[in-house]
């Protein structure tokens, strides 16, 4: 069955212009003029994925409410946010939020495509509970799957973000050795990222490890370089 992907965008043109590049590339579309239609649709039916603005009409922070709404429903369900809106703070919020990914205006139409697939290949991977495998690498008490895009800590799964997944795995590359902030920045696969938005995903990846174990303190910071994986 195609995955059903919703729009929430205000201008009508870019809406249209969204959909039918996703439509394309075989999806259902479900697109939303504003925070309260969207609302109204997700009430009856959760989309596989959700594409936000975050300025809806007069609401200028509609879309990191969608955002709070749908993962307070469903915590897995992968959320973009593509938006005009690229202060730091901005983008830092929507991090903190929960988002996999936050793209600027414009865009290309075929790279929303793709980032909608490969988040979408993330989730299924991850649905089916599936570690372990050939490609699996464990690290003391970490084990992480490159092929499932998984995580675990002493046995516990921990839920990445595309995004945090890459930066971690960057990080354990070398246990023991500091990764630079260039090096972690294009981890992000992201552009217009700051070392502050680096500090935010690294603050996110220790407190979803720290909500299985409270005495975790691998993720070490390198004041004004970067971070590194203490060994354990």
């Amino acid at each position: 069955m195609a995955k059903t992907i919703a729009i929430v965008e205000d201008d009508a043109d870019q809406r249209a212009n969204y959909a039918d590049a996703i439509t394309r590339k075989g999806y259902l579309v479900e697109a939303y003029a504003s925070r309260a239609e969207a609302l109204s649709g997700f009430a009856e039916r959760l989309p596989d994925l959700a594409i936000l603005d975050i300025v809806l009409g007069e609401e200028i922070d509609a879309g990191f409410q969608l955002c709070r709404a749908l993962l307070a429903r469903a915590p897995t369900l992968p959320v973009i946010f593509l938006t005009e809106r690229i202060d730091e703070i901005d983008k830092i919020s929507g991090l903190r939020l929960g988002a996999w990914d936050y793209l600027p205006k414009p865009i290309s139409l075929e790279y929303l495509a793709e980032r909608i697939s490969s988040l979408l290949r993330i989730g299924e991977v991850r649905a089916t509970g599936a570690q372990g495998g050939t490609s699996a690498r464990r690290l003391g008490h970490l084990l992480l799957d490159q092929d499932a895009l998984i995580v675990s800590w002493k046995g516990e799964r921990i839920d990445l973000s595309g995004t945090e997944f890459r930066m971690l795995a960057k990080l354990v590359r070398q246990p023991g050795h500091a990764v630079s902030y260039a090096t972690l920045m294009n981890a992000t696969m992201q552009s217009l990222v700051t070392n502050n938005t680096i500090n935010t995903h690294m603050r996110n990846i220790r407190k979803k490890f720290e909500k299985v174990d409270a005495g975790f303190e691998c993720i070490r910071s390198e004041y004004g370089f970067g971070y590194r994986w203490a060994i354990s």
